[in-house]
This record gives C-alpha cells, structure tokens and sequence, in this order.
C-alpha cells in the first residue's frame, strides 16, 4: 500500500507522482511512442502476419505469456502488431455471450490502448500486459464454460457485396444470427468503415439488454479496429454482430414482441421526429443541463427521452444534454456505487463516441433519445438519496500542488465524498487536472484489479475535458467514488511483468 506519509515523504525533485509506483523497470522494453500507439479447420483464420502472434497467446500458459510476449518485442514486434493479436485472440476464444462478463478481455482492449496513450513512454506497454493477462484469465472462464471458438464463415451464405448491406439489416432487424453472421461477412468485405459504423451504431443502442454492454462493444471494437487496420474487421465484425443479437435468455424474438428492454428505442424511433429542424445550432445552457439532471432522478425512460425532445427544441445545445448525461451518470455513481451505476458511465461515453462519428441526423437524436432513456433504466427503482453533483460543495486540501492529490487518493479509502469535495476544491484553484489524471490513472496501473477499473478510468479521463465548465471538474470529483485510492491492495501484476522483462 502506500499511504500518504510515505507518498509525501518521497516525493522530492521527481514531484509527488514518483510516489506512486516506480515503473522504471519497463525501460527494459522499447518505448512506445505516442504516434505508434495512434489454425484448425474448425476456427476462424487471421492474416498470416498475424495468426503466430495470437496463437502465441492463446496456446501459452497464463504463467508464462508475460514472458514470451517481452520475448517477442525484444525481437522487434511492435505495439500495434500485439494490440492486435490481442484483440483477435479474445474475438476467436471468447464467446461474446452475454457481452460482458469473461467477454470483459475483449472489451477492455481500446480502454487499455487508451491508458496507453495517455501514459508517459516508459509506461505505455503495462496496460496492454495487464490486458494479456485479463485475455488468460478470461481464456480459462471460457473452456470451463463450453470451450466456444469462432469458426469458419459458410462462404456459400454469403451475399454478394452489392446485397450484403440490405441483407444485413434485414436479417439484425429479424434477430436472424446465420443470417447475420453470413451477410456481415459480404458487408464488410464491399463497405467503408464509414458506411459500416452507421448501421452498427444504430443496433448497438438499440436494446438495453447487457446494460449497455452491446453500445459499447460497437464502440471499442471500431476504436481499436482504426488502430490495428481494417484488414482485422472480418472477425471482428462477425463477432459484434453475433454480440448485437444477444437475447438475453428470452425465447420470444424481440422483432415480434414488445418487450421492455426494446421499448425506448421504439419509441424514440417517432419521438426523433419531434426534434426541430436546427437543433444542433442551440446554446449552451447551465439551467438546461439541471433540468436534464432532475428529470434524470425521478424520471421513467419515456420521460427523460422527453425532457431531452423539449429541452433541444427550446434552443439548448446537445452538448448541454450530454453535460447533464455524464454527471447524472456520475451523480448515478455517488449515490450508488457499482457496477450498474458505473456502466452508465461507460455506455455514455461510448454513445458520445458514436454521436460525434456518425454523419446520419436521425441517428445523432435517436443516440441522444437513447442515452437519455437508459439512465433510469440504471438507477431502476432505487429512490434518491439526496447526494447530488450539482449542489457538492468544494472542500480545501490541507498540502497544495501534487500534495494535495496524494491527500486526495488518501481521503478515496477513508471518505469518498470528502475526497470528492476535495476534488472540486483543488481543481477550482489548477489550471489543469492532469496531475489529479495522472495520479488516477498511475494507481489503476498498479491497483486495479479487474476490466471495470480500466473501462471506467479510460472513459471518465476522456471525457472530462470536452464537458463545459463547471461540469467538467463535478464529473471528476464523482469518479473517485470508483477511481483507487492510494491505500489499496496492489494488484501483483506490476511485479510480474517487472519479473518478466528481467528474464
């Protein structure tokens, strides 16, 4: 553990951040430099280039792989090269059923590229370890499950390039999966990335089934496809669609039921209509955003999506209705930590994602109608508590500077509200919160224990800085009601993956 005497005590001429973990033991791997990280006949084949490097972590035992991947870049495989043998190696191992769960390896990989990213050089490469090691973990939940492989696509089902895109839609509107699996494979084949996101987009906010989980996978699998190479979208697609079409143990076909995790989409399909014409020329309003987060406390999914419809047409700019989305989402958090309340967050930030790629209208309100009906969906019927984002009051630090974060990653293991109030204090006298970033995402580095620290962590410091003031600095004063502190149990995998570079 290290606690805030020692974290103060070390901190010197290298600033307070030093303290929290010493790392520079990745030195030993090259550094990754910010523009990089911008079989049996019965499975699914990749690319030649590719198809070693992910049976290298398929077939390596968990105790072993961190070597044999330091191994590898050693001998010059590069970032990108193991990003994507990662990313294929849980789409062919791990059924992607139901989307979350074991399917986490899968879905924590653009989140660790975004930890990545974000780091100093001589961190990148621990995120995309502790991924490997998630992949291992995840690997054995599936063979104790059923052992599911992806395998070969019927080429005789699939259609012709100039029909695959109809046929595609047809068979997802259906809930028809050898169709899907057939026509996405003619569609991916013969479309642009472009054409493929806006059809994808549209049914991974479709359905409220996984708690999200499906948006988020269209998200992330696409995120991570821009980095990898599209040459990887294949499998990666089959996979997403098979994903979308999850029932979740119903057996009646949601095309021909009115069931209630299909029901705001549904509905938001004609409320979309109501929207005036010029909405995306509204202003920025405070007052709009706090309407948003009212209704978001005590409103039913067909409420809020309709606050959202009035609210945009008196003149209220989507960026104040995503300010409201995010902090309800994070007020969502401070009331009832978890990890329901915590995929509000995360379906958020990858509906925003979604929201800002799309060139479609229609499907930028019908994603802002849907964001807006599933927050109740994850506050259910629990009552409000009264802790709210928008009346937390800002708290002094006792230290000042980078003091005043390790007092705060103290107070997350003792108080979290008064860690949040501490957070608000201290941003109101920064000029940037990356230091407080920074330290949070250091400690997920060297604490975190599962996909969820990652996922959350990556979406939360993304996003906070394209919120208006002052939503921006509440959003991150309610993360740390997840976020580590610097009183929990390290994780382990640091020493591993020091030991493994040692070799």
């Amino acid at each position: 553990m290290i606690h805030r005497r020692s974290f103060l005590k070390t901190t010197g001429s290298a600033g307070a951040l030093a303290a929290l973990g010493n790392l520079g033991f990745l030195s030993r791997l090259p550094t990754v430099t910010a523009a990089e990280a911008t079989l049996e006949p019965r499975m699914v084949r990749f690319h030649p280039d590719i198809e070693p490097l992910v049976r290298l972590l398929e077939e390596t035992p968990r105790e072993r792989v961190l070597e044999e991947v330091a191994a590898r870049i050693h001998r010059g495989v590069s970032y990108r090269e193991v990003l994507a043998a990662l990313l294929l190696a849980g789409i062919r191992d791990i059924q992607p059923r139901p989307v979350g769960f074991k399917f986490h390896a899968v879905l924590v990989v653009n989140s660790a590229h975004l930890a990545s990213l974000a780091s100093p050089d001589s961190d990148r490469w621990l995120p995309i370890f502790w991924a490997i090691d998630q992949f291992k973990s995840s690997q054995a939940a599936d063979e104790r499950e059923g052992n599911w492989t992806m395998a070969p696509v019927d080429e005789a089902a699939v259609p012709a390039s100039h029909l695959a895109r109809q046929a595609f839609i047809d068979a997802m509107d259906n809930w028809d999966e050898s169709a899907a699996d057939a026509a996405v494979v003619g569609f991916a084949r013969g479309a642009s990335s472009n054409d493929l996101f806006e059809v994808f987009c549209r049914y991974g906010a479709r359905d409220f089934r996984d708690i999200g989980h499906k948006a988020i996978y269209v998200a992330n699998s696409f995120r991570t496809l821009e980095v990898i190479g599209w040459h990887h979208a294949e499998p990666v697609l089959r996979s997403l669609a098979y994903a979308l079409l999850d029932r979740s143990g119903t057996n009646e076909n949601p095309a021909h039921a009115d069931l209630p995790a299909d029901r705001p989409f549904r509905q938001n399909l004609e409320a979309v209509k109501q929207v005036r014409p010029d909405w995306l020329h509204g202003k920025r309003s405070s007052e709009a955003t706090t309407d948003l987060l009212q209704a978001l406390r005590t409103g039913s999914p067909s409420d809020t999506a309709g606050v959202t419809v009035k609210l945009l047409n008196a003149g209220a700019a989507p960026q104040s209705i995503f300010d409201a989305l995010f902090d309800g989402a994070g007020e969502m958090l401070m009331q009832a930590p978890g990890i329901v309340s915590l995929h509000s967050m995360t379906f958020t930030n990858a509906v925003h994602y979604a929201w800002h790629r799309t060139q479609s209208d229609e499907t930028r309100r019908l994603l802002l109608l849907q964001n807006a009906a599933f927050m109740p969906l994850y506050r259910g019927n629990r009552a409000d508590s009264g802790v709210h984002i928008d009346t937390l009051e800002p708290l002094a630090a006792e230290a000042t500077g980078e003091e005043a974060v390790a007092e705060i990653f103290a107070d997350v293991n003792k108080d979290r509200l008064t860690a949040a109030r501490k957070v608000l204090g201290y941003l109101k006298d920064q000029p940037s919160a990356k230091p407080f970033a920074d330290a949070a995402r250091r400690l997920i580095f060297l604490k975190g224990s599962n996909s969820h620290d990652y996922k959350f962590s990556s979406a939360v410091l993304e996003d906070y800085e394209r919120l208006s003031a002052p939503w921006r600095d509440r959003l991150l004063a309610a993360s740390v009601f997840y976020f580590k502190g610097s009183g929990d149990k390290d994780n382990g995998l640091v020493t591993r993956t020091r030991a493994a570079l040692s070799a």
